[in-house]
């Protein structure tokens, strides 16, 4: 396993991270899975556990708890908080009346005094920066969280927080977390030279496209993802987008073939030889899930292996781009265009 600094912190952390989005119901995962997850996970020199309060309802915040129990301390925490949880209209965004209570939750349900990192999900429009980040400097200072990050922001909103931060003296997001992969590269357009030139530490989800760069998606074979059964648009190779993934990925296996390398372990040492790029959150369901992409740790890609993949996708391309989740808000909903 590699370890890269996270951001300009200090805090050392693995180059692949144990996303924790299927324990529970959304993964089918009971408690002795995720607790078999997570113990070999740290066998395997993860050190991360990213995890959020709207997976599964919360039940994937109390199975973390339940896993780390009794070795806190060698594990780096994180969550996240801001998307909607239940149907009250103020039990979500980016207010101070929000995110008080939902990190108390979270540490509830965690079992926990603190978090390493406490991620906003989602950009919340109708909440200031001033306010989200004066709540979370609050909450910073009061011990509960040691850091704080920001999740699928637009590069623009990335730069607004961070002068936000510094015209109103308060603490600043020290990570980003986007979607990233070789089917997603449109970060590296715009978002990845700005946490740069920030130094903002960056985890990446989705690495494996949600499962298109698992192996289990190949032309001519039934696909065999669990994410097929809840989200079956993404995977109907009669959509012209997801044909152009499953071509990209019949090109991509043969080049990760000729290198003697697993189509996983060319996915994940894609994202993480980018020099952006901190840790790629993996979100296994099972050991052998696990072990097939603990296997990419140590990957390293040649110059010649990265130049036939910008050949198959070229660098600040996004194949789905519909499904980046950080389109402003005024394009999805015509009335903030039209009032």
């Amino acid at each position: 396993m590699q370890y890269r600094t996270l951001g300009r912190t200090g805090v050392q952390v693995s180059s692949l991270a144990l996303g924790a989005m299927n324990f529970g119901k959304i993964g089918r995962t009971t408690q002795d899975e995720a607790t078999a997850l997570v113990d070999a996970a740290l066998e395997g020199g993860i050190n991360l556990i990213d995890t959020a309060d709207m997976y599964s309802d919360g039940e994937s915040e109390e199975m973390v708890g339940k896993a780390v129990a009794g070795r806190r301390d060698d594990i780096v925490l994180a969550t996240k908080a801001s998307m909607p949880m239940g149907d009250e209209r103020n039990h979500r965004g980016g207010s101070r009346r929000w995110l008080v209570t939902a990190l108390d939750n979270s540490l509830r349900r965690l079992g926990v005094d603190h978090v390493d990192l406490y991620q906003i999900h989602r950009w919340d429009p109708s909440a200031g920066d001033e306010e989200t980040l004066s709540a979370l400097t609050d909450l910073q200072r009061a011990g509960k969280i040691r850091y704080f990050g920001s999740s699928t922001f637009p590069a623009h909103r990335i730069v607004q927080a961070q002068w936000a931060a510094r015209e109103h003296h308060l603490s600043r997001y020290v990570t980003e977390q986007p979607s990233y992969s070789i089917l997603q590269r449109g970060i590296e357009t715009h978002v990845l030279p700005v946490t740069e030139e920030y130094g903002l530490g960056v985890l990446v989800w989705s690495p494996l496209a949600s499962g298109w760069l698992s192996g289990a998606i190949r032309e001519g074979q039934e696909i065999a993802t669990s994410r097929s059964t809840f989200m079956p648009q993404r995977f109907d190779t009669a959509v012209p987008v997801n044909r152009a993934r499953l071509d990209a990925v019949e090109q991509l296996a043969k080049v990760a073939d000729e290198a003697g390398l697993t189509l996983i372990q060319l996915a994940l040492g894609f994202v993480t030889a980018h020099p952006a790029v901190t840790s790629a959150l993996i979100g296994p369901r099972t050991l052998d899930h696990l072990h097939s992409q603990l296997a990419a740790a140590d990957t390293v890609l040649s110059a010649d292996v990265l130049d036939a993949i910008d050949a198959i996708v070229a660098p600040g391309t996004d194949l789905a781009a519909h499904e980046k989740y950080d389109t402003p808000p005024a394009l999805l909903d015509p009335s903030l265009r039209r009032r």
